[in-house]
């Protein structure tokens, strides 16, 4: 079965999606939204396409007949599009973060869980041979006691990045934040972070930080990290390196893996990768029922990294997640939204949606 989605943004990072949809099998791009719909049609010619565009989900979804959303929106949107489209009875693909907030994005969990409708997030990182390989050299290594990543680049976007508050943390970091939760099996128990911004920065906000985060099995795990770095750029995965009870292990976040156990090996790249395999992933999970690594419940703890290390930079302080989430969950119930979702929040009220 053929799955047809739409599209609601059409920026630079929704023209990347609109070319991964065209190339993979078993999809098709029926629609694209976009407040600016001379930018979505001309987005849509530029990668051959002849689909429907509209300003809005809901002027799109009158003109076409769709099974799934993709979300590529700001992340300020994703709330309100993710909502729009569970309620209309669609499945979502959304870009990360899940909202610019924990709060937001509990609410969109619990949109998911009252409609009963898969809202996944693209935590595209995670869909690599090499990453595979990896957490497998990891769990060879008996208790481990340390992971850290290393991440320096030196991009220049433009735009909405550039004005953030906490561009590097926010929009780059949950990356490898989520990579570490997958890579240890654990979850994240407390934070410490600093950040600050470089003299030289482009950036309004921090663009450098470093944070320690306890996990529940007692491993450490240490992000360094700056989005103004000028030459020996790490990989848009950073540089890992992990320290257990049998040895150590090492990913340069490209191909090289290696480990004091193994020896090295430089994977090749296998299968779909980053957002084609966020796109995979979610395809696979409508039609088997099945429920994917990036579903919105099981997302919240990546996203809580972020907002914990953010608080943390804030206050100097050490943050508990456990307790951030009790507060974000707070917060939810004082936000405006639809009564079902109230429900669902109401009855959570110990935490994340089960």
């Amino acid at each position: 079965m053929t799955l047809r989605f739409v599209q609601v943004g059409a920026g630079a990072m929704g023209l990347v999606w609109m070319r991964t949809l065209a190339a993979a099998e078993g999809v098709e791009l029926v629609g694209v939204a976009d407040l600016d719909t001379g930018r979505a049609r001309a987005a849509v010619r530029s990668v051959g396409l002849d689909v429907a565009v509209a300003s809005s989900l809901g002027g799109l979804l009158a003109v076409t007949e769709a099974d799934a959303v993709l979300n590529v929106t700001v992340p300020a949107a994703h709330t309100a599009v993710n909502v729009e489209a569970l309620f209309a009875g669609l499945p979502v693909l959304c870009e990360k973060p899940a909202a610019p907030t924990l709060a937001e994005a509990l609410v969109q969990a619990a949109a998911a869980e009252a409609t009963g409708r898969l809202l996944m997030i693209s935590q595209s990182r995670r869909y690599y041979a090499a990453l595979a390989e990896y957490r497998r050299r990891i769990a060879e290594l008996g208790t481990v006691g340390l992971l850290t990543t290393g991440f320096f680049k030196g991009p220049h976007f433009g735009g909405f990045r550039d004005e953030m508050p906490q561009p590097l943390l926010v929009d780059m970091a949950i990356h490898a934040f989520d990579a570490a939760r997958h890579l240890l099996g654990a979850e994240p128990v407390s934070v410490t972070c600093e950040s600050w911004n470089p003299a030289w920065s482009w950036y309004r906000g921090d663009a450098a930080a470093a944070a320690t985060f306890l996990f529940d099995d007692g491993t450490r795990y240490m992000f360094t990290g700056s989005w103004c770095a000028g030459g020996l750029e790490t990989s848009w995965n950073g540089e890992w390196r992990a320290s257990g009870s049998g040895g150590s292990a090492t990913w340069d976040g490209e191909d090289r893996v290696t480990s004091s156990t193994g020896g090295a090996v430089d994977v090749p790249r296998g299968g779909a990768e980053e957002i084609a395999g966020a796109l995979a992933d979610f395809a696979a999970a409508l039609r088997t029922g099945a429920e994917p690594s990036g579903a919105i419940a099981r997302n919240l703890y990546s996203l809580a990294m972020v907002e914990a290390a953010i608080r943390s930079a804030e206050s100097g302080e050490r943050v508990e997640i456990g307790a951030l989430l009790e507060r974000a969950h707070a917060d939810a119930l004082a936000l405006p939204m639809r009564e079902e979702i109230r429900e669902c929040l109401e009855n959570n009220s110990a935490g994340p949606p089960k």
